[in-house]
């Protein structure tokens, strides 16, 4: 018998980790990833939305990188941050309506799964089972989970990262500061890339500011360098 997820807290803060089926690619090329992070704004509605052709959505996600979109629609969450894997997701997300999160997980994993099986000419389910959701109740669990989020895709320059450290600290640095653009992280240090998407003042107060967020990353990152063994956050 499947374990039943206790229901989640109106109001409270949640990663939320999905993946792709056998641990499959979701996003293979730029187009997918504008799709994936459109889809964090498309979808995040009490209303229903009719999914919009690929190209329209592309041209849209471009569109909420370079500003800010004001509308009068009811979120069903806060999104925090986010981090986009070729293989799985990160999300940080606070409960605004009640089922809120299961509501928006399931309505962005059927819209991108649509707009990805109709592309590669694919059947069947695109995300494994259930997404999985770590509830957040402590300012030093915050902290953690705005590094583990968003220091994420070192993995794909520094596969071992996790286990012997940073070898190239600034190398690192730069990617996630300049390169690396399928996350929140430019957005928390004043680089503007999808503005529109996540709402960042509470977890930039958090961590003290957009230089402050810059340098607890850069910080975190140098002491990686410096000491190689690296113990996962519980939020692995």
């Amino acid at each position: 018998m499947p374990i039943k997820r206790p229901q989640l807290i109106d109001n409270e803060i949640y990663h939320i980790v999905t993946r792709g089926v056998g641990d499959a690619v979701v996003f293979k090329n730029i187009d997918d990833y504008y799709r994936g992070i459109f889809s964090l704004y498309e979808f995040n509605t009490i209303r229903p939305v009719v999914i919009r052709e690929r190209r329209k959505a592309r041209l849209y996600a471009k569109k909420i990188k370079k500003e800010q979109i004001s509308d009068t629609r009811e979120p069903l969450v806060e999104i925090l941050a986010f981090a986009f894997m070729p293989n799985h997701t990160h999300l940080l997300l606070r409960q605004v309506k009640h089922n809120g999160i299961t509501n928006f997980m399931r309505k962005v994993g059927a819209g991108y799964a649509a707009y990805f099986n109709k592309k590669y000419d694919r059947k069947g389910h695109l995300f494994q089972g259930r997404f999985r959701a770590v509830h957040v109740k402590t300012n030093q669990q915050l902290q953690n989970v705005f590094i583990y989020i968003h220091a994420n895709p070192l993995s794909l320059i520094e596969p071992k990262w996790r286990e012997i450290g940073i070898s190239n600290p600034g190398k690192a640095i730069k990617f996630l500061k300049e390169e690396y653009r399928w996350s929140s992280y430019q957005d928390y240090i004043g680089r503007k890339n999808f503005p529109s998407v996540t709402v960042r003042d509470f977890l930039s107060a958090a961590i003290g500011g957009e230089k402050a967020c810059g340098k607890f990353i850069d910080g975190w990152i140098k002491y990686k360098g410096e000491f190689k063994n690296f113990h996962a956050v519980e939020l692995e």
